[in-house]
């Protein structure tokens, strides 16, 4: 830009517009609900994290008891967001915070856009192409960076959406360092924090670090200098997370349910190759306008192939994404190469290519302006036209005709997001409306279950009746999340090792209750129970019932032994959960860890004189504490309902002493004859202290390595300024 131009005014417009256009039509975010999708389970860890911060704990180390028969679910999972939100939750209410936070984080992603394109060089209106596009992107399977993958008709993967906004960021920070090796620390903070954000949005944070070196120009060997100062940088820094994640990743359930799909394996290079050129990874049910723009950005790019090193940067990136995406269904094992391959949702690695495309189409999009701006010129020249050139010199008239184009040509995807909005708002509305007057009802037998404690609530499942009983349109099993009630049947949300076993629960079989640790049932009124039991109260549509098996805590013997590992002792417990021997106190003890295990016949089961019974139980797995009271005719087990952790300890009668794992993958505790007194307890991985040390100073260190830089820099300019040319 010429010295003294003020710059254009018009890409702000476009960025302006952009976020304008999501804050009005994503405006019922805001509103209280309960949610229908994943957003459910991300609420209520920003309400637990909000407790734990005011109780004086730290989440990470804390023991979230409400799925999945309970895990270290803030270890496991992805869990700064809820950890940030929880905290502004101490000021505005988690609920309140979560939803605000959803509904700016989604409305201000352009900024990132605008900012990361302009970090790769592209000039200012190809940055606000890029941001006016962004919140249009519409793919076949919904789960990019979309409205559909966090709105309240959506799939609400709302830790996605905080990586959304930093994944830009590192891209273009990153290229910076690679390509002029300046803003290390801006780079490595961004790459780490996408990390500890989201974990699959991290691998497409460091595949960069792998790729530009090689593309960025010479020299090589430079390059690779720079991008391993960042990969290392950024890997120290989020080992708070990774760390624990590998040490403690023994005692995280693989999901089996959905292991063998296109879920887990991705859909394969023919199905996502053709639905990148066909327009359905970026314009799915429109016309491909921002497909078109990609095309050409890329299309520009290979020709300025040599010159231009920031195009070549995104294109190289886009491939890496697209080949990333074919996951196992194409590569098969070869996958395993890639560090927690097993563990990964490839078809998530779509939203690499969505951004690389988006970038991209911005450049495309500004180089059509300027064609089709160049051509009329020339037109207008040819003809003696004044009035052309006229308005192409004048800033405002030509931002303006600008704007209004991106409105003309965007056309077909606002109206088509528009619409998905407006059907949105809609049924947020009659959620709001239905729970006026049907939450109360149930609101009330959940005051009952928690006043009565001693035991889990059965609502149903999603294969089953429960996908139809619902308070308006949401499941009253995940209504009851929004209640903060330890449940069975909202299955497959967490990592725990009894997330497989309860998919398989048996909703006749009475032993499951026993195993699971059900008390309660709520059920429609007037629909039986499927296993004895005694209706407590009914309030209009829904009613509480009780069974006999009360409290999280039973007891038993030992008859045998399950080899099982994380990634079959779901397949394992099914014969389990179909046999009898729960109800007859008979339990197999689990020999975990080992791999290609199998499953043995059963013990055959007789009928015995009980081996003990609970005299009295106190439950606080909020705190992950549970103290119960026991007789035992004959030395046996006791057995907690939660899921089984490494984490959970033992003292009977003062006495430490080890866990073990009880079939499917509970905690179970030896005792001898007579009256013991038990105390589970949680104790969470204890060395977060040192690895945030660690952190913090890789942080320290190049913050204090780039403010000498800097200082250098400046102290050198003078003389620089008096060299000759």
């Amino acid at each position: 830009m010429p010295a003294g131009e003020r710059p254009p005014r018009g890409p702000w417009v476009l960025v302006a517009a952009a976020v304008a256009w999501n804050l009005l039509n994503l405006r019922a975010e805001t509103l209280g609900v309960s949610y229908l999708d994943d957003s459910s389970v991300h609420e209520q860890m920003v309400r637990f994290a909000a407790l734990q911060f005011r109780s004086g704990h730290l989440p990470l180390t804390s023991w979230f008891p409400y799925l999945g028969l309970g895990s270290p679910q803030f270890l496991h999972y992805q869990s700064l967001p809820a950890m940030l939100t929880g905290l502004m939750g101490l000021a505005v209410g988690p609920d309140g915070a979560y939803r605000w936070t959803l509904y700016i984080l989604l409305s201000v992603w352009p900024v990132s856009i605008y900012i990361s394109a302009r970090l790769f060089g592209a000039d200012r209106w190809a940055a606000g192409a890029a941001a006016a596009m962004s919140p249009f992107l519409v793919s076949v399977i919904g789960i990019g960076y979309e409205q559909k993958a966090y709105v309240w008709v959506g799939y609400g993967v709302w830790t996605q959406l905080w990586a959304s906004v930093t994944l830009p960021l590192a891209w273009g920070f990153s290229w910076r360092a690679i390509r002029e090796g300046r803003g290390y620390f801006a780079a490595v903070a961004l790459v780490s924090l996408t990390v500890v954000l989201h974990f699959e949005t991290g691998y497409l944070a460091i595949l960069p670090l792998l790729l530009w070196p090689f593309v960025s120009g010479a020299p090589i060997v430079e390059r690779l200098r720079r991008a391993g100062v960042l990969l290392s940088g950024s890997l120290l820094v989020s080992a708070w997370v990774i760390v624990p994640l590998i040490e403690q990743r023994t005692w995280a359930a693989t999901n089996q349910i959905l292991h063998d799909t296109p879920l887990v394996n991705g859909y394969g290079a023919g199905r996502v190759l053709g639905w990148l050129v066909g327009g359905r990874l970026l314009d799915s049910g429109r016309i491909p306008v921002v497909t078109l723009f990609a095309a050409l950005g890329v299309l520009l790019a290979c020709i300025r192939w040599r010159r231009d090193d920031a195009g070549r940067g995104l294109v190289v990136v886009l491939v890496g994404c697209v080949l990333l995406s074919f996951g196992r269904t194409t590569f098969g094992p070869l996958v395993d190469v890639i560090p927690g391959g097993s563990d990964l949702f490839f078809r998530r690695f779509m939203m690499g290519i969505q951004l690389a495309a988006v970038l991209l189409a911005g450049i495309g999009a500004a180089w059509c302006v300027r064609a089709i701006s160049t051509a009329l010129e020339r037109w207008s020249a040819a003809r003696g036209l004044a009035w052309p050139r006229a308005m192409s010199r004048n800033g405002l008239a030509r931002n303006g005709i600008i704007c209004a184009a991106a409105v003309l040509v965007l056309a077909p995807a606002w109206i088509q997001l528009d619409a998905y909005d407006a059907h949105n708002s809609t049924h947020i509305a009659s959620q709001r409306q239905a729970e006026a007057s049907e939450a109360p009802q149930l609101d009330r037998l959940i005051a009952a279950v928690k006043r009565g404690g001693g035991g889990r609530v059965y609502a149903g499942m999603p294969g089953n009746w429960g996908a139809d009983f619902t308070v308006g349109a949401v499941p009253v099993f995940k209504y009851l999340e929004s209640r903060d009630v330890d449940e069975v049947g909202y299955t497959l949300r967490t990592a725990s090792l009894m997330t497989d076993p309860e998919y398989h629960f048996d909703e006749s079989d009475l032993g499951d209750y026993s195993l699971f640790g059900i008390h309660y049932l709520i059920l429609p009124s007037g629909q039986p129970p499927p296993i004895p039991a005694r209706e407590v109260m009914r309030a209009g549509m829904y009613s509480l019932w009780t069974i006999g098996t009360v409290g999280y805590v039973h007891v038993g013997r030992i008859v045998g032994v399950l080899a099982a590992n994380r990634t079959n002792v779901g397949e394992l417990s099914i014969p389990i959960l179909r046999s009898r021997l729960a109800q007859e106190g008979a339990y197999l003890r689990v020999a975990f860890g080992h791999t290609g295990a199998a499953l043995q016949p059963l013990p055959p089961v007789s009928r015995e004189v009980p081996t003990g019974s609970v005299r009295a139980e106190r439950d606080d797995l909020d705190q992950g504490e549970v103290a119960v009271t026991v007789v035992m005719r004959r030395p046996g087990v006791v057995v907690l309902s939660s899921s089984f952790d490494p984490g959970w300890t033992a003292t009977v009668n003062g006495r430490a002493d080890p866990t073990e794992m009880v079939a499917p993958a509970l905690v179970g505790a030896r005792v001898p004859a007579g009256t013991s007194r038990i105390v589970f307890r949680y104790r969470g991985y204890a060395d977060y202290p040192p690895l945030f040390a660690l952190s913090g100073l890789v942080l320290a260190a190049l913050l204090g390595a780039e403010v000498i830089r800097r200082r250098r820099r400046r102290g050198s300019a003078p003389e620089r300024a008096t060299t000759p040319c």
